[in-house]
């Protein structure tokens, strides 16, 4: 047999059933995995050692009572992004201005995965509430990118992603408000789906008046995406994601775009290796039998000025004591202020604007089976680049951070253009890892493409992605 973590998820799984492992072994070996790897990577902020081990001990009396009759996730070993709670467990949302205390209960996404078996492993990095496209913070130090330490492993399920990329994990939930499954699976080389809205349990944030927020998996490849995906949503007798993730779509008419809402009030040219990865993009699925032309999209202009309302509205309704401002970062200070002061009635002409938003573009996207664009427009970013934040092994204090928040979130916005919109739709999306900067898989940096689907599309976006090749 492979080394454990070199095993498929899908494969783990198989092996936990058949008794060929034993939830144990699998929990000691990723653990130590954790051990040697963690401290040069940040992918984790809590390692849950000892209370893992003791559920994988209670999976395996379970396996030996069992009679074949196991869960579905049965022993297999996963994290959780600091956003969720987990109990017992502190929820840090990664600021440094929150009470650090353990959650009393689990919230709905760890609930669903310890229910179907999965073993927590301990929480991953993420940028203060979440609110960044880079894994970032004030209470330790970054998480990086398993192919280039230089570069961040994108945001906002960034310690996740970097935790699948390594072999630490063998997949992972992550939480999409933004684009924060999708952009960390793209910069880290991972298959990302960000599922419908409504269809699994959402993921927490601190506040989600425009229901932009979803859970998903972050996987090595189709197939281990949907086996997390039937776990999160409980498959029907007849089978579900994965019983059908092998199976092909038939032809489907996919639209080309480069337009984004973003572009009028950021524009912005894509890299050369963001065009590259769309190329290969549409040469694989033309080689698939799909039909590809290029397609237009008009956004109203008014769209970044919604969507920043709507997406920071949360945090500026945060608990966070009067002495404890100053701990947070430049980014999230400034944004919670603007929320304060911004009035109900301005955040409720937001939300009013984003719905026929939704309605707009859902309508110019149905003229298509599929949406293609590229997953991001900028190779992975370095450690630090969207701050100004100096280098460094560990974390650094707030006084080396840049001020200027507008030019962050300018950066992200350029870095991930294709993102935001399509949890305004509620749309499923998933983000495909097609090009290496290197030239062939697992050399040079990772590049990936979107594709985006009607309602309901989950199915036949893990079936696209399988079939041509991941």
């Amino acid at each position: 047999m492979a080394d454990i973590h070199e095993l498929s998820a899908v494969g783990l799984r198989d092996a936990l059933h058949s008794g060929e492992l034993s939830a144990r072994e699998v929990t000691e070996h990723f653990l130590a995995r954790i051990e040697a790897r963690n401290p040069g990577l940040g992918a984790f902020i809590t390692v849950t050692g000892e209370q893992a081990l003791a559920d994988a001990a209670d999976a395996d009396t379970r396996y030996a009572r069992s009679a074949g009759h196991l869960p579905l996730l049965h022993g297999m070993p996963v994290a959780f992004k600091d956003l969720t709670d987990v109990a017992g467990v502190v929820t840090t949302h990664g600021s440094a201005a929150l009470e650090h205390k353990p959650a009393s209960v689990d919230g709905a996404l760890a609930a669903v995965l310890k229910g179907a078996g999965a073993i927590s492993l301990g929480k991953t990095q993420v940028p203060e509430f979440g609110l960044t496209a880079y894994s970032e913070n004030l209470i330790a130090p970054p998480s990086r990118n398993p192919h280039a330490l230089s570069r961040s492993s994108g945001g906002s399920s960034g310690g996740s992603a970097a935790a699948v990329a390594a072999g630490l994990v063998p997949f992972a939930p992550g939480s999409d408000g933004g684009g924060s499954v999708r952009i960390p699976a793209a910069a880290c080389g991972l298959v990302g789906l960000k599922p419908g809205r409504g269809l699994v349990p959402a993921g927490e944030s601190t506040g989600d008046p425009a229901r932009l927020v979803v859970a998903g998996p972050l996987a090595r490849s189709a197939g281990d995406a949907a086996l997390m995906l039937d776990a999160l949503v409980p498959p029907p007798e007849a089978g579900g994601y994965f019983a059908s993730v092998s199976r092909p779509p038939g032809p489907l008419r996919i639209g080309v775009s480069l337009d984004s809402p973003w572009q009028a009030i950021f524009p912005f040219t894509p890299a050369a290796e963001a065009m590259d990865a769309l190329n290969e993009g549409v040469r694989l699925l033309e080689a698939a039998g799909h039909t590809t032309a290029e397609a237009a999209v008009r956004y109203d202009n008014r769209y970044p000025d919604a969507f920043t309302t709507a997406w920071t509205a949360g945090v500026g309704n945060a608990r966070i004591a009067p002495q404890r401002e100053a701990l947070l970062t430049p980014l999230t200070r400034t944004f919670r202020r603007r929320a304060q002061q911004r009035s109900a009635s301005k955040l409720n002409e937001a939300l009013g604007f984003l719905r026929q938003f939704e309605r707009d573009t859902v309508a110019q996207y149905t003229q298509w089976d599929l949406m293609l664009m590229p997953a991001l427009a900028q190779t992975p970013r370095p450690v630090g680049w969207f701050t100004g934040a100096s280098h460094g092994d560990g974390y650094w204090p707030v006084s080396e951070w840049a001020g200027d928040a507008d030019g962050d979130y300018r950066k992200q916005c350029e870095y991930a253009p294709w993102s935001s919109m399509v949890n305004v739709c509620g749309l499923p999306a998933i983000s495909i890892p097609v090009h290496w900067t290197g030239g062939s898989p697992g050399a040079g940096l990772p590049m990936g493409i979107q594709l985006v689907g009607p309602a309901g599309s989950e199915k036949v976006l893990l079936q696209v992605a399988a079939q041509i090749g991941f």
